[in-house]
């Protein structure tokens, strides 16, 4: 099982940054799909959720509005638009892939700062 994030990096307030997660090693398509964001010394932050047909996506208050969560069951992808992002939204973001508490698979991350 592998999830391989990317698309991190560092941007300006106000800006847009695109993540992707790629997977690979189980059935992508029947899968829950989540974006998580860790800051040093607290706890993984759930950011976005999207269920296995596209059809049902959740968000933390805190990025309503600013990001959506995609994903490509045809390319074992799942993406995260950002836009509008602020300086309080630099983490790294981790990507998850859940279908029970056994079958619950992470990536290792990739950095996001918006910083000026």
């Amino acid at each position: 099982v592998q999830l391989e994030e990317s698309g991190g990096g560092l941007v300006q307030p106000g800006g847009s940054l695109r993540l992707s997660c790629a997977a690979s090693g189980f059935t992508f398509s029947l899968y829950l799909m989540s974006w998580y964001r860790q800051v040093p010394g607290k706890e993984r932050e759930l950011v976005a959720s999207i269920n296995s047909f596209g059809s049902i996506r959740d968000y933390a208050d805190s990025v309503k509005g600013r990001f959506t969560i995609s994903r490509d069951n045809a390319k074992n992808t799942v993406y995260l638009q950002m836009s509008s992002l602020k300086p309080e939204d630099t983490a790294k973001y981790y990507c998850n892939a859940r279908m029970s508490q056994i079958l619950d698979y992470w990536g290792q991350g990739t950095q996001v700062t918006v910083s000026s």
